[in-house]
């Protein structure tokens, strides 16, 4: 791990841990920009899972303010020491949708749009370094690369092993009919000796 890599994902990371413990003890200051957040998405997710996982949802909206500040906590300690850096950044990334889609600058009264805006660039800046990051494979190829290589490289093998095949077979067949050739010839001798 290069240390520019670390010190840019200990930058980043630091916003999200700190919004994170900002959200986890004083959820109620975020309770206005997270209320229409929590209207759709909390039945949504209520729809989808089964019953028995409804326990450990947030029933509430201070409930998922302090459930995505300890995700934004977590992922962003994972980003920043490494330790499941791809795997937290992509928990920072879905924390960051729907900030993004909270930040809707037309929805904004006519003096704090240009605020809303500003906001809606940063969240989607945040957005795309966590997605860059989730993605990083620092410089290693990653599972996919490997297997479609590995894929080339037994399709060139295989091809080249047919193409040696095909070669010795037009050799094979070339010689079985030099040798029927000769074995033709000497048995057009032998028959003109019989029968003269």
């Amino acid at each position: 791990m290069s240390l520019l890599r670390f010190v840019a994902r200990s930058m980043l990371a630091s916003y999200f841990v700190i919004n994170g413990v900002k959200a986890f003890r004083h959820p109620e200051e975020l309770l206005e920009t997270a209320q229409p957040i929590a209207n759709v998405v909390l039945p949504a997710v209520n729809s989808v899972l089964p019953e028995s996982a409804h326990g450990y949802l947030p029933e509430d909206t201070i409930g998922l303010v302090k459930c995505t500040g300890l995700a934004q906590i977590a992922g962003g300690l994972g980003l920043a020491t490494g330790i499941g850096r791809r795997l937290g950044a992509g928990v920072l990334a879905a924390t960051m949708v729907p900030h993004v889609l909270a930040s809707n600058p037309l929805a904004a009264k006519s003096p704090e749009r240009s605020l809303a805006a500003a906001q809606l660039s940063k969240n989607l800046a945040l957005l795309g370094g966590v997605l860059l990051a989730a993605l990083d494979t620092e410089g290693r190829p990653n599972l996919a690369w490997k297997v479609r290589t590995q894929k080339e490289l037994a399709a060139k093998e295989a091809a080249k092993r047919k193409a040696e095949r095909e070669r010795d077979a037009r050799s094979i067949a070339a010689e079985a009919a030099k040798v029927a050739k000769k074995r033709g010839r000497r048995a057009r001798k032998a028959a003109e000796g019989v029968l003269s």
